[in-house]
This record gives C-alpha cells, structure tokens and sequence, in this order.
C-alpha cells in the first residue's frame, strides 16, 4: 500500500478469497491487516470456515445478516444494519442472509496469515 493516504474506488477493488455462498470483495491487503465487503443473497446459507490468526470486525450496511457458530454450529447472530460483530481469531463460523433482500457488510481483519480457511463443518458438539 505504501506511505501515506490511499482512496480506494468500488473499481478498484478486487475479488476476495472465497467461500460458498458469499461475494468478497478486497479493498485493502497489508502483511497485518485485511479490508473489504461481502455481500450474501437472499435466504443464502454461505461454507463454514474461519480466519486463522485474524480478528474480524464486521459491520451489517444492508439485509439481515445472519451468523452461525459454537459446538455444531448451534449459535446464531441475526445482525441488522448498524449492528457491529466481532469474530475471534480462528472461531469456526459462517455467514447466511435470512431476510428477502441482499445482505452487505463491511469487515476489517487484523492479523498474520491466510485470511480465510473454508473447513467441512462447525466445532464439534
């Protein structure tokens, strides 16, 4: 990235790791730190996966944003617009859209590695 301020267009973002279900979008990459947008379909159930040695803030702009977690995946966070969710360093999860329009949110991850890791499934029960 460099020295100094940066604006980053929509346009110039790029196409971020994936996950099924979801469209990530990268706006800004550094050796500690990870930023973008990923939006999920109506009644959309996105893979379980986790983001290795980062912490992720989250930020719901649009849609209710539905996050799933814990022993066999049996917590759930339904997130609306304005909500903030913060997910720990290499907490199994994954994302769904339970309302009838797109789902966007906004996530700032800070830490060292591969910034996702899609798995089989939830922490055991």
């Amino acid at each position: 990235m460099g020295e100094g301020v940066r604006r980053i267009s929509p346009a110039d973002r790029i196409e971020g790791a994936g996950t099924p279900g979801m469209v990530r979008e990268e706006a800004v990459a550094t050796d500690r730190m990870w930023a973008g947008v990923a939006r999920t379909g109506p009644g959309v159930t996105g893979g379980w996966h986790h983001h290795g040695d980062y912490e992720s803030t989250i930020y719901v702009l649009a849609g209710i944003f539905r996050m799933e977690f814990g022993p066999g995946g049996r917590d759930v966070i339904d997130a609306e617009p304005g909500d903030f969710l913060f997910v720990a360093p290499h907490a199994i999860h994954r994302e769904g859209n339970a309302g009838d329009r797109e789902s966007q949110i906004v996530v700032v991850r800070s830490g060292s590695g591969n910034p996702v890791v899609n798995v089989d499934g939830p922490e055991p029960p």
